[in-house]
Parts: structure tokens; sequence; C-alpha cells
């Protein structure tokens, strides 16, 4: 049989190079793409994050239920409360991930 014999500090220098070797494979750009949009959007970001043209962005943003403030001027859409609606409105999660509204509702 085979045996490896590796003191601690040895093994921890193996671990630590290969951890590194992963990270640095990694595009850690990905990972934080959140402040890439401001916390406010106007209707020219909004339809970049929704990958939309014009016309169903104004469509949206006359929808009564869309999460739009036109108290400055040019409607702006708050990002926190659109990933909200976006959830609300995913017609997979609601059929699918019910313990996960119970959840968010406060229903265990």
């Amino acid at each position: 049989m085979f045996k490896i014999e590796l003191d601690p500090t040895e093994l921890q220098q193996y671990i630590s190079k290969a951890v590194e070797d992963a990270f640095s494979k990694i595009d850690l750009s990905i990972k934080d793409d959140s402040k890439k949009y401001p916390a406010l959007m106007d209707k020219k970001e909004l339809m970049e994050f929704l990958r939309v043209g014009p016309t169903k962005a104004s469509e949206l943003l006359n929808r009564a239920d869309f999460p739009v403030i036109r108290e400055f001027g040019h409607p702006r859409i708050p990002l926190h409360s659109l990933m909200i609606w976006i959830d609300e409105h995913t017609e997979w999660i609601k059929d699918n991930a019910v313990a996960y509204h119970r959840q968010k509702e406060g229903i265990v």
C-alpha cells in the first residue's frame, strides 16, 4: 500500500496554493454585478438591466403595479423594489417555491 506523510505546515501550504490557484481562475467581476446599477435607475438603465427596448420599458413604467417614483421629474425605479417586483411576478417561483414564499411572509 502507498503511504504519504506530510507535516501540518506542509499540508497547509499545499491547500493554500490550491485555493489561490482556484481563485485566480475565477472572474470576480461577475460576482459583484450589483454595483453596476444605481439604487435609483432611470429608463435607460432599466432598459439595459432588463434587456428590453423603449416600448417595453414604457409599458412597464405605466403599469399600476410597477415600482416607479415620479417625484424627481423623470421616472426613477428603485433597484431593490424592482427585484422584489420581479420575484413576485415570476410564475415559476409562485408555482414551485411555496416554502420560500411562506418563509418570506413569516409563515413557517
